[in-house]
């Protein structure tokens, strides 16, 4: 049961940013990098981004750990390395010069799963296989809930 309500809270972090910019639209779209390019002319990680989708996603997944009862830190936690992830993804995409929300399989999956789970290792003594196993379900799961929210229009781009 660890292992499903640590893909879900995955999924929730995730996902935090796609409901922010469903929901507020333009409201507090600040991108984290404040637009900064690098000297490749690409951006630091790019203008979807935001300030507040990884607010969202700390904020929202504290909050779904807490209902699980893992404690609002634990989500706190998973939700920031995840959003850590998710910028490194981001930032390794720039300097490839893909777009902005344009899929690297892998990259878009992995880092934003591998880093929360490193981060919460020693709280929840989470051995290899256990990470191995949230990183592969989470990878599938994404690819799956991706496809269904761009049919839904939630998504820009279906991966």
């Amino acid at each position: 049961m660890l292992i499903v309500k640590l893909v879900f809270l995955l999924v929730i972090a995730n996902g935090a940013p796609i409901i922010a910019r469903n929901i507020l639209r333009h409201h507090f779209k600040r991108p984290i990098d404040g637009d900064i390019r690098l000297a490749d002319g690409q951006p630091l990680f790019g203008p979807t981004k935001t300030i507040r989708g990884i607010l969202l996603s700390v904020v929202l997944t504290g909050g779904c750990a807490s209902l699980l009862g893992f404690g609002w830190y634990l989500g706190f936690i998973v939700g920031f390395a995840a959003m850590l992830g998710d910028l490194f993804a981001s930032f390794l995409k720039r300097r490839f010069k893909k777009q902005p929300s344009s899929m690297a399989l892998g990259l878009d999956q992995i880092p934003e799963s591998l880093f929360p789970m490193l981060a919460c290792k020693n709280l929840l003594s989470l051995t290899l296989l256990d990470i191995m196993l949230v990183v592969v379900i989470f990878f599938v799961v994404e690819l799956v809930l991706s496809k269904i929210l761009y049919r839904l229009h939630l998504r820009v781009k279906p991966y």
